[in-house]
């Protein structure tokens, strides 16, 4: 990588005598930038930005350029993601939470906004149920995971919103007073089928937790898990939300019908998001 400038020489020093002129070493901003253009980030400009906002000293600024420079999510290396208009914690080794699942947050709200109970399932960092928390008002507000970096994550984001974040596998983490009770039941499952984990982007493929990528052979392994499930913990009227790709929304609209649920695909083409919704009656 390109190393950062070095700082300015004290104009205290003294001179041993007239020297000639050396260039001016470029300003740190300057540096930064070129440092993260040469390691290909597109958008070098902006992320400078955001790192040297960041920083508090120059050392903590060489390292985090360093750890950007090497792949690692702009979002782990910040330590917070921008989403659905709040900034959520994100930890190293945490599955970074994506714009286009504001979408699903959307039409969660849009579903049902005077939800009362709201589980965030699967729940990485937990920004779906603080978004869901936040544009809701005051709800009861449960997230789990099956990773323990996930929880200890989630509790830095769901709890200061009143909610409680469980560790275990899908509805096993969750208190079964909960069963019959959720009015949004709030699902980013995997979906990567296995067989595709290793094109995705090296940020992603190297430093997200594989167990929040791989949905197995189609993709959908977790997907029909949760769906099958969900219409024992939903109150009546509760929807189950889930993210999935365009070519899986069939297999995955089919699922939810199995389950006895009512079935909705909404999408959108700005945010390349597709959220299947199925609602107990």
């Amino acid at each position: 990588m390109p190393a950062l400038p070095p700082p300015p020489a004290s104009s205290s020093t003294p001179s041993s005598g007239p020297s000639s002129p050396s260039p001016a070493s470029p300003p740190p901003r300057a540096g930064v930038v070129a440092a993260l253009r040469a390691a290909g980030c597109v958008f070098a400009e902006e992320e400078a930005e955001l790192i040297l906002t960041g920083a508090r000293t120059p050392r903590e600024l060489a390292v985090l350029v360093e750890r950007r420079v090497a792949g690692f999510p702009l979002e782990q290396v910040l330590g917070w993601a921008g989403f659905h208009g709040l900034r959520i914690a994100v930890d190293p080794g945490v599955f970074v939470p994506r714009r286009r699942t504001e979408f699903l947050v959307d039409q969660a709200v849009a579903r049902s906004p005077k939800a009362s109970v709201v589980v965030d399932l699967c729940c990485g960092s937990g920004a779906v149920g603080a978004a869901l928390a936040a544009a809701l008002g005051p709800v009861e507000l449960h997230a789990a995971d099956i990773d323990p970096a996930a929880t200890r994550c989630a509790r830095r984001n769901v709890v200061p919103r009143g909610g409680t974040v469980h560790e275990g596998d899908l509805f096993d983490a969750l208190p079964g007073r909960l069963r019959g009770r959720v009015d949004i039941l709030a699902a980013n499952v995997p979906y990567v089928p296995t067989g595709e984990v290793g094109l995705l982007p090296p940020e992603a493929r190297d430093h997200e937790p594989l167990v929040a990528l791989d949905g197995g052979a189609d993709g959908l392994d977790v997907l029909r898990r949760v769906t099958a499930e969900a219409a024992d913990w939903l109150a009546p009227g509760g929807c189950l939300l889930v993210e999935t790709s365009e070519h899986q929304a069939p297999q995955a609209l089919a699922a939810f019908t199995r389950a006895g649920l009512t079935t909705h695909l909404a999408v959108s083409e700005d945010l390349c998001a597709n959220v299947v919704t199925g609602t107990r009656h």
